[in-house]
């Protein structure tokens, strides 16, 4: 079942996140199905930690990028969205490649949203999960 209320593809968030955080970190979104998006953030010199690991933080950002991205084309019109809390547990780290996120719906309420994103190396290990909750702001 299609959960989208807006239009939306990858070219079209793609060009939402333009020159913003998601594409200075080098963040791509990749598909975009129907109850999902699915992304990816490099792990290079970009989104590296001092000891040579995909930061924590960049793993968190990939997470509230593709929710955040997700719950803002499930609201109704003149309806918008915000992050109220993120929660992640880092459970592998990385070095190199890609990390993959896929973020899915827990909830779609009328007031709150809560989305689930595994993210994985390339090899398909997990590398940290999290869940995000939305706010669901009505037009003023």
């Amino acid at each position: 079942m299609r959960i989208w209320t807006k239009p939306i593809s990858v070219e079209s968030i793609t060009a939402l996140s333009a020159g913003c955080a998601v594409s200075h970190l080098g963040m791509e979104f990749l598909e975009v199905g129907d109850d999902f998006i699915r992304g990816r953030v490099p792990v290079d010199e970009r989104t590296r930690q001092p000891y040579g690991l995909l930061h924590g933080g960049v793993s968190v950002a990939l997470a509230e990028t593709l929710g955040s991205v997700a719950a803002g084309h499930v609201v109704a019109e003149g309806h918008t969205v915000v992050g109220l809390d993120i929660n992640a547990n880092h459970l592998k780290s990385a070095r190199s490649g890609w990390v993959t996120g896929i973020a899915r719906p827990v909830h779609i309420g009328r007031s709150t949203q809560v989305w689930h994103i595994d993210m994985r190396n390339d090899d398909g290990e997990l590398v940290c999960v999290s869940r995000l909750t939305m706010a669901v702001l009505a037009p003023r």
